[in-house]
């Protein structure tokens, strides 16, 4: 397996139940079938998938993430609040795309403001982000 051609996935809390979470904002696709859409779009690439509920195992796979071209970040609700989870990225040498199925900045006015989007090297917004940020990623050399 190539490196360059390896993306890390990693989804923050609540995500575990896209598809069956307030589908008006977050769609009916759950991630599994995110997973099989990426790899049916993009079958040269190594897709590694992690899910957490839990802030410092977001962190942990972050300061392991060397071996990935890049990674695609769903931080859900600690997008709002995490410095720690912030600061992790910021560290990150490869280039991490900030993601989100909903539209933050027309929500509620906590959900508007992101810690994340001024260390990641993008911010994509809707349905699709996941592909987007596969696709961002394999543009600049990942």
């Amino acid at each position: 397996m190539e490196s360059d051609k390896h993306i890390l996935i990693l989804n923050g809390p609540n995500l575990n139940l896209l598809g069956r979470r307030d589908p008006k904002q977050y769609g009916t696709r759950t991630m599994e079938q995110i997973m099989v859409d990426l790899q049916r779009t993009y079958p040269e690439v190594y897709f590694t998938y992690v899910q957490s509920n839990h802030e410092g195992v977001l962190i942990d796979t972050l300061q392991q993430a060397e071996q990935y071209a890049g990674i695609v970040l769903n931080a859900g609700g600690y997008t709002h609040t995490s410095v720690a989870l912030r600061d992790a990225v910021e560290m990150c040498l490869n280039p991490v795309i900030e993601v989100h199925l909903s539209n933050i900045h027309e929500r509620e006015a906590f959900r508007q403001v992101s810690m994340l989007s001024d260390v990641c090297r993008e911010t994509i917004i809707g349905k699709n982000c996941y592909e987007e940020a596969v696709s961002h990623i394999i543009s600049i050399g990942g």
